[in-house]
């Protein structure tokens, strides 16, 4: 893993999502994102995931996540040989360890 990629705790990334400087996506697959997910995260499977389609905004940080930490690491790698220069985190421990920090989800039952 390059310099490139950073890892970030969910505390972290739970307080960037509080003030508006996350750009959180989730690369896990549809059904285990309509089970559960992080509010405000956009959804962009493992399945079909395309490095041109990650854009964050100038002032956010782009922040990978999925359900423990390992697709993250394809998706950086994925977009770093896709030739992104921007830094890359990574949310430590992906939703496992967001739940057991006890950080609030949205569940399929919540549209």
């Amino acid at each position: 893993m390059t310099q490139q990629v950073k890892f970030l705790e969910p505390t972290v990334v739970l307080a960037k999502l509080n003030d508006g400087t996350a750009y959180i996506i989730d690369v896990r697959e549809p059904h285990e994102y309509s089970e559960m997910h992080i509010a405000g995260v956009t959804p962009m499977p493992m399945s079909q995931f395309d490095p041109s389609a990650v854009s964050p905004p100038e002032n956010k940080t782009l922040i990978f996540q999925c359900r423990s930490g390992q697709r993250c690491g394809m998706a950086s790698e994925q977009l770093i040989d896709a030739g992104y220069e921007g830094e890359i985190y990574r949310m430590a421990g992906g939703l496992l360890a967001w739940t057991a920090a006890g950080l609030p989800v949205e569940t399929g039952a919540s549209t």
